[in-house]
């Protein structure tokens, strides 16, 4: 796999020098927080697309303040480093990007010696006409008065990290959370929609999910306004996964990721991606791409070659 150099702290550096030291909350205690930052290649404008960077940006800073430290960049300062990304590694292909914001000094309570990295990387998504088999997890989605899933940290990734190994030891590919109080939460990392007697379905925010923004451009823009439906936000019962005609993922790591099956119960035709799935799969790519031109807002253009 291509290695791509990572921006730290101000400059672009080939990866083995984007290092930590081995005694810093950041390594020791998992203390960061950071975003999954989506770019693509538009091949009709001959230019790369970040999608969505100043809502990135404003729950990074929503995190951070969980976690009790700020880092010393500007947004300005991190939309120009998203560039220096994009641009210094001459990228003209869709790329995934984690944006890191850590704590450099050592103890569980330390909140100095703060710094940034931006890591892009390769990510395959789930090609059309496969997807998931997924299980309920016997994990539990850890709950907003305990490590709170809103708060997008590395640590909170052991949960779903336990629910994945397990999933793929019982022979499923991911699986589904509940939360403290049974109800259907997300995935390890990724919200959940399904459909459901043709509605369209996800948990409330308040269900110990992170507050997506893939999930969010799906309920205000994409599924009201060019699906011509609107998504109920409610509470979701365990059983109602196996009648469900139809479920996915959904998140800028994951974008638009079909579920054929939960605990081996088939969805709608159990071996295909539903209509609807892949209507807004198909809507969301050319939402990013600027093949759907509405919300240039949400494209902030960050690499034209000269030669294309």
């Amino acid at each position: 796999m291509a290695t791509f150099n990572i921006w730290m702290n101000g400059r672009l550096v080939p990866q083995e020098q984007a290092v930590l030291p081995v005694n810093s909350a950041a390594v020791f205690y998992a203390t960061n927080v950071f975003e999954g930052i989506r770019s693509y290649w538009s091949e009709r404008d001959g230019e790369m697309y970040s999608f969505r960077l100043a809502d990135h940006f404003a729950r990074l800073r929503e995190s951070m303040k969980m976690m009790r430290f700020t880092v010393p960049y500007s947004d300005d300062q991190l939309f120009e480093a998203v560039r220096t990304v994009v641009t210094g590694n001459e990228l003209r292909e869709d790329i995934h990007m984690h944006c890191v914001a850590y704590v450099g000094a050592p103890g569980l309570d330390a909140t100095t010696q703060t710094g940034l990295y931006i890591n892009p990387r390769k990510r395959p998504r789930v090609m059309e006409g496969n997807g998931l088999k997924c299980n309920v997890s016997s994990w539990t989605r850890t709950s907003d008065n305990a490590i709170p899933i809103r708060l997008k940290s590395g640590s909170n990734y052991q949960n779903g990290r336990l629910a994945t190994l397990q999933s793929r030891a019982d022979g499923y590919d991911q699986p589904i959370f509940l939360n403290r109080l049974g109800k259907v939460a997300e995935g390890s990392g990724a919200t959940f929609f399904m459909v459901r007697k043709g509605r369209i379905v996800t948990p409330h925010s308040s269900s110990d999910i992170l507050e997506s923004i893939t999930r969010t451009t799906l309920i205000e823009y994409i599924c009201p306004q060019v699906l011509g439906m609107e998504v109920v936000e409610r509470d979701i019962d365990r059983t109602e996964l196996y009648v469900a005609e139809e479920a996915f993922f959904c998140g800028s790591g994951y974008e638009i990721t079909p579920i054929l099956s939960i605990d081996r119960f088939p969805l709608g035709a159990g071996d295909t991606v539903g209509p609807l799935t892949k209507r807004i799969s198909s809507a969301y790519l050319d939402l990013v791409r600027g093949v759907d031109t509405r919300h240039p807002e949400w494209r902030t253009p960050t690499y034209k070659p000269v030669h294309v």
